[in-house]
């Protein structure tokens, strides 16, 4: 019992302790954002911590939500044209192309966002489809469920494994893949296995 008498202070001076610390912590938390501390501009990059923890965050996030995500097992030369097509008109403008340039207006963006030449080497499929179809928030990258259906969202990652290098992707582009074609067929890499 006296061991009781001598821990029941210590016991409530820490339960004080830690209270005083959440409180001080809420306090300073909401004085942050009503101060308007935070710069959010987006003429001013986001500090390394900021930039950390909204990668880290989206990284596990987008690999949790996909996991249930099961890819089509393969995707022929009909869903890369269609997804090189849905590229040039929704995606091109701010992730650029090979040897194709985002547009100026992009530059202005706080993220900005990434060119996708390399994507296939840091996000599986569903992965890519999940990012496409759901957004992501405070980027700029819109949710396009409501402006595409699964399967044009599908041709699009097809497209991006695709990975045509800038000749093919240049030669795509002048032959006028996107419009109604009739001749021989455009040359590159069109098909892509999925393991």
């Amino acid at each position: 019992m006296a061991e009781w008498k001598t821990i029941r202070p210590l016991l409530l001076f820490g339960l004080a302790l830690g209270a005083a610390g959440a409180l001080a912590a809420v306090l300073g938390g909401y004085a942050f954002v009503k101060l308007g501390i935070f710069n959010v501009g987006a003429s001013s990059p986001h500090t390394k911590f900021t930039t950390w923890l909204t990668q880290e965050t989206m990284i596990h996030s987008v690999r949790s939500h996909a996991k249930a995500i099961a890819a089509p097992a393969s995707a022929g030369a009909a869903e890369v044209r269609r997804g090189f097509c849905t590229y040039e008109t929704h995606c091109v403008a701010c992730h650029g192309g090979p040897a194709v340039p985002r547009e100026r207006w992009v530059s202005g963006m706080e993220p900005s966002p990434p060119y996708l030449l390399d994507v296939t080497q840091r996000w599986k499929p569903r992965e890519l489809f999940w990012i496409a179809k759901n957004g992501i928030k405070m980027t700029g990258m819109p949710s396009w469920r409501n402006v595409m259906s699964d399967r044009e969202i599908w041709d699009v990652v097809a497209f991006l494994e695709s990975q045509p290098d800038a000749a093919t992707y240049a030669a795509w582009r002048e032959a006028g893949l996107c419009k109604p074609v009739s001749g021989p067929p455009v040359p590159g890499p069109l098909s892509i296995p999925r393991p």
